[in-house]
């Protein structure tokens, strides 16, 4: 065989190597596992939740991954089940794995947190009822009530409504609403303020009657009518029939499109929420802040979806996780997550900045609030952040 012959060999079995070669492997996917109620009285907010991952995870996955590793959320449906909720985080727990984003509501959070001990994982709760354990496994997202009704009240204050009516739901979210509601009335500045009803009120009850009409007799400036979802309709079907009219303050879990289109024909003249930067005046956003809103916007976009308070709530913690995973790498333990977070200061997403030295477990802080007032026409804010009102608001 002459020279030619012998490249044109080694040639051809080159091509046959190739050929039969296996393709290169494809990067296994990074899970993160998510806990939400996905059915159950809670489906509307695990549904927005849901969504929000999904956006994030093409977001993430268009702009790097983790560690060249593409994103996959892996969700578990609760059922709006606490039981069910501690069911399925001790499966994961045995899986060890670092981290779990969820569940939806402030009961199964409850129930799932001592689960946690000493050695995780990182819980990232999406309801932002509850006390966490300060340098904890457990995080809650966006601010804690005491913060909402420090705000609500600096704002009805200063616009001289002082009487102060509130109605809320006997679970855990309604338990802790109204504790802040009572510490945010005995603020040193808020003196002032008079608490003139006190109602309760069960998820399960078809009417609020009887409290409405006790609290329409105290004659009150502003009513707090706090829940989320049906309860929180109910409430607001009870007060219009009892021909309450006044400025009302309920739950930011409420401020979505499918419960204004359900109760639209009971709602009050001047809906108000305390609530995130996303609401507020383009005036008041900082450079950073309004990148983070439209990245958002632009990844929920891209799957038909528009930006609310229940898929914001969503959307910070995992984007906080997935941030984490970047910078301490796809094998990071529970604890470098927890220490990584908990030592968070001067980080920016679509809530603003956050500290979680000043506001430990959450991050945000009552510079993080600001409140609106809901009109058919849209979303007006009404205050600075920290409650100040606007001129003529």
């Amino acid at each position: 065989m002459n020279r030619m012959q012998r490249l044109a060999a080694a040639g051809l079995a080159a091509v046959s190597l190739a050929t039969l070669a296996p393709p290169a492997r494809a990067a296994e996917p990074y899970q993160i596992n998510a806990i939400l109620s996905l059915t159950g009285n809670l489906a509307f907010v695990g549904a927005d939740q849901q969504q929000a991952l999904k956006a994030l995870e093409g977001w993430v996955n268009r702009t790097g991954g983790i560690d060249g590793r593409p994103l996959s959320f892996v969700i578990s449906d609760d059922a709006t089940d606490p039981k069910t909720a501690v069911q399925i985080a001790q499966g994961l727990i045995a899986k060890n794995v670092p981290v779990i984003v969820g569940p939806s509501s402030p009961q199964a959070c409850a129930a799932v947190a001592p689960l946690l001990a000493q050695s995780g994982p990182v819980l990232y709760c999406v309801a932002n009822a509850g006390h966490p354990v300060t340098g904890g496994y457990e995080f809650l997202t966006l601010f804690g009530f005491d913060v909402q009704f420090a705000v609500t009240l600096r704002y009805f204050r200063e616009r001289g409504l002082h009487h102060i009516a509130y109605i809320t739901a006997t679970d855990a979210g309604g338990q802790d609403a109204e504790q802040a509601i009572l510490a945010a009335a005995a603020l040193p500045e808020n003196k002032d303020m008079q608490i003139v009803a006190r109602e309760h009120f069960s998820a399960r009850d078809l009417s609020a009657a009887a409290q409405m009409e006790r609290i329409k007799a105290a004659n009150p400036d502003v009513l707090i009518a706090w829940a989320t979802g049906t309860p929180a309709g109910t409430m607001l079907r009870s007060a219009k029939d009892a021909g309450i009219d006044l400025p009302t303050v309920t739950s930011p879990g409420n401020l979505n499109a499918a419960f204004f289109k359900q109760y639209a024909g009971f709602l009050p003249t001047s809906l108000y929420f305390a609530t995130v930067p996303y609401y507020a005046n383009d005036a008041q956003l900082n450079p950073a802040t309004k990148t983070a809103i439209a990245n958002q916007t632009s990844a929920l976009a891209a799957i038909g979806v528009k930006a609310d308070s229940l898929a914001i709530g969503a959307w910070d913690p995992a984007v906080l996780v997935v941030d984490a995973l970047r910078k301490l790498g796809p094998d990071a333990s529970a604890t470098k997550l927890r220490d990584y977070l908990i030592n968070l200061r001067g980080w920016v997403g679509v809530n603003g900045t956050y500290d979680f030295h000043a506001n430990p477990q959450r991050g945000l802080g009552e510079g993080n609030v600001i409140m609106i007032r809901f009109s058919g026409a849209g979303n007006v804010a009404v205050s600075k952040f920290g409650g100040e009102p606007l001129p003529g608001k």
